[in-house]
């Protein structure tokens, strides 16, 4: 676990520690973050709820946009497209975020969700708004 960007991502969106999200590895090519299943945060069956998994997905795409950000920029999810595939009934999600497009007023980002045996939960697709701070 990489506890320097888990502090940094918890403190910038404090949902994610409230998630229990955790770091792994991050740089400007990928994010990797982690979750864990657990009973509350199942829907029926016990399975691991897909807004969970969206939450995951989504934290990590955003720590990869802020890692490709210009001096002073912020960023924010746009748009996203979330394919369920499989269902995670125990253990640990991991979620795999790579760079797809690294443009001036955007960056779409795609992140795979995967469980503790390597097999692909979910995949999200996602647009990032480079949001330029104005000076005043």
């Amino acid at each position: 676990m990489d506890r320097s960007l888990t502090a940094m991502i918890q403190e910038a969106m404090p949902l994610t520690a409230l998630l229990g999200f955790e770091a792994v590895a991050g740089g400007p090519d990928s994010v990797v973050l982690r979750g864990s299943w657990a009973e509350e945060r199942c829907t029926a069956g016990g399975v691991l709820h897909g807004g969970y998994l969206m939450a995951l997905a989504d934290s990590a795409a955003a720590t990869l946009a802020f890692l490709n950000l210009p001096e002073g920029a912020t960023t924010s999810t746009i748009e996203a497209k979330t394919n369920f595939v499989a269902g995670a009934r125990e253990g640990s999600v991991t979620a795999r975020a790579s760079l797809v497009h690294k443009g001036r007023t955007t960056i779409v980002v795609q992140t795979d969700v995967t469980d503790d045996a390597g097999r692909l939960v979910s995949r999200t697709l996602q647009t990032q708004a480079v949001l330029e701070r104005s000076g005043g």
